[in-house]
């Protein structure tokens, strides 16, 4: 995991990431599985989208340049990334479609097209931030990248479920449904389909 601050990451922290994720892909081939690397750039902090789009950039170049030297097969790996946005305490958040045009234009930039698939980490973002963020990128850029984009969640996807199913054991249907439902919601991003008003009808 990569943070944002005044003075950080430094390169050597980005290589050092860098590395223990390429030879973690590395051992998982070598092993016949497919690796999923997670070069997580934290949402924490007051960082612009600006800041956090030059950090990804850079980190997503070094992590690139380390699967080469570890000779791994891009095409059996997925890349499990965050998005290009705001830190979580910024005064002026980007919106939905900065986020996702920012995104995606820095993955153009990086990654490269023979990679298996590019999947989204929600990264301390909303429920439904996270949904119409994927579904922005898949609106303005899905037939425009060499990869398929879509989810890749947990709290984003769990959430709702375990609000509802935590404190009341006897609302199990009730906390399915939640979960179902942002399931559903997130598919339809996974294809630029979500809409608010998939959220009203959910």
């Amino acid at each position: 995991m990569i943070t944002i601050g005044s003075d950080i990451p430094t390169i050597g922290c980005i290589k050092a990431n860098a590395h223990a994720l390429a030879r973690y892909a590395a051992l998982c081939q070598e092993a016949g599985i497919v690796p999923m690397i997670e070069p997580e750039v934290l949402i924490n902090g007051d960082h612009s989208i600006e800041r956090c789009q030059e950090v990804t950039a850079r980190n997503l170049r070094v992590v690139f340049q380390e699967l080469a030297e570890q000779e791994v097969m891009l095409e059996g790996t997925i890349l499990k990334t965050s998005m290009v946005i705001s830190g979580l305490k910024a005064p002026n958040r980007a919106g939905v479609t900065e986020v996702a045009d920012r995104t995606v234009q820095t993955l153009m930039r990086t990654v490269p097209p023979a990679l298996g698939g590019v999947v989204f980490l929600s990264g301390g973002q909303g429920n439904v931030e996270s949904t119409a963020h994927l579904s922005a990128m898949n609106q303005r850029w899905g037939d425009k990248t060499p990869w398929n984009m879509t989810f890749s969640y947990a709290r984003a996807l769990q959430q709702p479920a375990l609000d509802i199913w935590g404190p009341d054991n006897s609302k199990v249907e009730e906390a399915q449904q939640a979960f179902l439902t942002r399931a559903k919601m997130n598919s339809l991003a996974s294809t630029g389909d979500y809409t608010e008003e998939s959220e009203k009808a959910a």
